[in-house]
């Protein structure tokens, strides 16, 4: 049993035990029995922790009542009339032992069943001697003694272990809080690495796109320009062309990711938008090859989404998904269940796919602009759905897949203030 269930400190049974060594130096000193008793009593209570260890329920009721039997058998071998014993405060014992366990109700029951002990040598002492109104009154003082002890131990007892918990409380309170305060100091990091990156990008865009504006058109003027029979020359002239269209459509993704996030959300169904995004992914021809089935929970509710930016964000996370499969295709599944996060209702969106999966270490890093696993990626495509999402005051991370077939993404987007449907 541990000291929060005990309800006192440990030490207190080196107490007793100076406790009983007293009363087997008091008389009668010589008597075996009396000796052997207290000695059973100490032996018993340095092991009564690991009892209430085996079994933590039932222990403490079998604790106090061998404490019972052993202070009533040892009040009879310490004076000829066990009813007149000076040893009777030995009866404190299971009294105050059965307040460390039990609540307030438990005391008063244990404590009545210590009275009848000592009261049930009373008929063998009236058999002998008259009752007075002396006596009487002595043996209800003693009685009465019984219950103050116990229920002036349980209050004691009964603070301390609420003590116990307010500070437990408090400790998951502050360990919660001390996750959050890591947590948004690393969001608070992210951020500014994004802001960062975001501004060197900008102005690396802008210097970049005025003279790939030129390179276009210098292509295009000697395309035109080029005799038929110089096939070498046009090609060359094609090549270039197309290579600047790659890298004019590059510095706009720079571009897109360094533009400061406008947000207007509307009441939303997310189930629209996700067909939305499908269809772009049809119309680009990503998902031949691709078995795509949806299980969409009813009664969604509806959420606080900008439809452009959503869509934006759902056809990346469609599209990276299906390119993840390669040619040979395989199963894309969607998933959508209303799902509560940081105590707000929201709704949930599981992507997966059938591909190779993230490697445990990317979980985090895939988020983070410039870091791809892709091999002719630059990094910002999942950057942008993270930064879309963060400022729909959603979230998006990589899960456990089921029965860890490919990769599972979990967007989750804030339900809006009305009735599911």
């Amino acid at each position: 049993m541990t000291d929060e269930i005990r309800g006192t400190p440990r030490w207190l049974d080196l107490l007793w035990l100076l406790f009983l060594a007293g009363l087997a130096l008091l008389p009668p000193v010589r008597e075996l029995h009396k000796l052997l008793i207290l000695g059973i009593i100490g032996a018993f209570q340095l092991v009564e922790g690991r009892i209430l260890q085996a079994s933590p329920r039932r222990a403490p009721y079998y604790v106090v009542l061998v404490k019972i039997g052993l202070a009533t058998i040892l009040i009879n071998h310490t004076h000829e009339l066990a009813i007149n014993s000076s040893y009777y405060p030995i009866f404190y014992l299971p009294i105050m032992t059965a307040a460390m366990y039990f609540g307030p109700l438990g005391t008063l029951l244990w404590t009545l069943a210590s009275a009848a002990a000592y009261c049930s040598y009373l008929p063998a002492a009236l058999g002998e001697f008259e009752m007075t109104s002396a006596s009487t009154a002595e043996l209800s003082m003693r009685i009465l003694f019984f219950f103050l002890v116990g229920m002036i131990v349980n209050r004691f007892v009964m603070d301390y272990r609420n003590q116990v918990r307010r500070y437990q409380a408090l400790t998951e309170t502050l360990s919660e809080a001390n996750r959050d305060l890591k947590q948004a100091r690393a969001e608070a990091q992210r951020a500014e690495r994004l802001a960062a990156l975001g501004q060197l990008s900008a102005g690396l865009a802008h210097e970049i796109r005025n003279p790939l504006g030129v390179i276009k058109g210098s292509a295009e003027i000697l395309n035109q320009k080029l005799a038929a029979s110089d096939e070498l020359a046009k090609e060359l002239s094609g090549y270039i062309y197309t290579e600047v269209n790659r890298l004019s459509a590059l510095v706009s993704r720079f571009l897109d990711f360094a533009r400061p996030l406008h947000v207007e959300p509307i009441p939303q169904d997310v189930r629209a938008v996700i067909e939305k995004s499908l269809k772009a992914v049809a119309d680009q021809r990503a998902d031949v090859n691709v078995k795509i089935s949806q299980d969409y929970a009813p009664h969604l509710p509806l959420v606080m989404a900008d439809p452009e930016l959503c869509d934006q964000a759902f056809t990346n996370l469609l599209l990276n998904a299906c390119q993840a499969m390669g040619e040979q295709g395989g199963e894309l599944h969607i998933r959508v269940r209303p799902e509560h996060e940081d105590k707000k209702m929201g709704v949930a969106v599981e992507i997966q796919d059938s591909g190779p999966g993230v490697a445990p270490e990317m979980k985090e890093e895939i988020f983070n602009p410039f870091v791809t696993t892709k091999k002719t990626g630059v990094g910002l495509g999942l950057a942008i759905v993270s930064r879309i999402l963060d400022g729909h005051g959603g979230s998006v991370r990589v899960v456990a897949a089921p029965e860890n077939a490919g990769a599972c993404f979990r967007v989750w987007l804030p339900a809006a203030q009305q009735s599911a449907h």
